[in-house]
């Protein structure tokens, strides 16, 4: 009997396009065989099933059900893909698990904690061989950060909402007169900030998920911009990025960042599909942790998807192992 599935995406934030566009792709590519997929989009106003025709139907968020046509339809798993508030920092999770619905992505403690790009740093710093930039979080929009930041980071510096995602108000700095801009910018998207040391290297990306036998790597995508960093025109404009799958890394640095990337999936309880971003310094080869994005996109030009194919996968395939690995762990 086929699975039915809720294809949740849309969002309250500046990302809920993307979320638009990666659901797209995933309701393509979810096997028509094995599953029923209904189309949720979440908006600040309402919860709704989207049909073929743009037709829309409310959702109960009492039990999260639809009624179609007098008929009741109960969802068997979520695959979430909304980006940012509320399916990437833990809200949603919360709500399916009070309700016992499975769902494809980290849990609700999980997903908040990796939200926080800070909290997620102090977290994995420890983990052999993985290093992360010196950093300062910052609260509130205080006339004295720039001051601050000059005395105790060294430039270029990075400046990026703590919470955010898809490079969204994000900047890189290499003037101290520069600061106030950037810091305003980032606050205007998140009432919290990070900023954080420039590492001087090549940028990649590993995608690490939790499949039915555990979890398994695939292989690193090289993020080579034509632009100052990876922002979000970088992320979602073709032609202004190369991508390179698999990335320009030696049999040895593969091995070594499969390693980490499992270890720090492990450490943080990840499950689903998640993207950890990385830097390979520039002479010293040391491997410096970016973030990990635990909702990671599935857009046509998203990284996730070249990767799977890169490892000798179709989407499908690869997208149904993430549905059956969510309803076992739910047994």
């Amino acid at each position: 009997m086929k699975k039915i599935i809720a294809l949740v995406t849309g969002g309250f934030t500046g990302e809920s396009v993307i979320s638009l566009k990666s659901a797209a792709v995933i309701g393509r590519n979810l096997d028509p065989e094995k599953f029923d997929v209904y189309k949720i989009i979440i908006t600040p106003e309402s919860w709704y099933y989207e049909d073929e025709n743009g037709g829309k139907s409310e959702i109960n968020k009492n039990d999260f059900s639809l009624t179609l046509n007098g008929s009741v339809v109960k969802f068997d798993c979520v695959f979430i893909g909304l980006h940012g508030s509320p399916g990437e920092d833990g809200k949603l999770q919360g709500y399916f698990d009070m309700l016992n619905i499975p769902y494809t992505t980290c849990d609700a403690l999980t997903s908040a904690i990796t939200m926080n790009k800070g909290y997620t740093k102090a977290i994995v710093q420890d983990i052999p061989e993985l290093h992360v930039a010196k950093s300062i979080q910052l609260f509130s929009n205080n006339a004295d950060n720039a001051a601050r930041l000059t005395q105790n980071l060294r430039l270029p510096l990075f400046v990026k909402p703590n919470n955010g995602g898809s490079s969204i108000g994000m900047s890189k700095v290499k003037a101290e007169a520069d600061l106030p801009e950037a810091l305003a910018k980032a606050f205007n998207e998140d009432t919290q900030v990070l900023v954080e040391e420039f590492i001087n290297g090549r940028e990649f990306t590993i995608g690490i998920y939790r499949g039915k036998q555990g979890i398994a790597v695939l292989p690193s995508t090289e993020i080579v911009s034509s632009k100052e960093f990876f922002d979000f025109e970088a992320k979602y404009t073709t032609g202004v990025t190369e991508e390179i799958t698999p990335g320009r890394l030696t049999p040895d640095e593969n091995l070594r960042v499969e390693k980490i990337a499992k270890a720090v999936f492990e450490k943080l309880n990840c499950k689903g599909v998640t993207r950890m971003d990385y830097i390979l310094e520039e002479g010293s080869n040391n491997f410096y942790f970016i973030e990990i994005n635990t909702v990671p996109g599935q857009t046509e030009n998203s990284l996730i998807p070249q990767q799977v194919r890169a490892a000798g996968r179709t989407i499908q395939d690869f997208y149904t192992e993430l549905i059956e690995a969510a309803l076992i762990s739910k047994k």
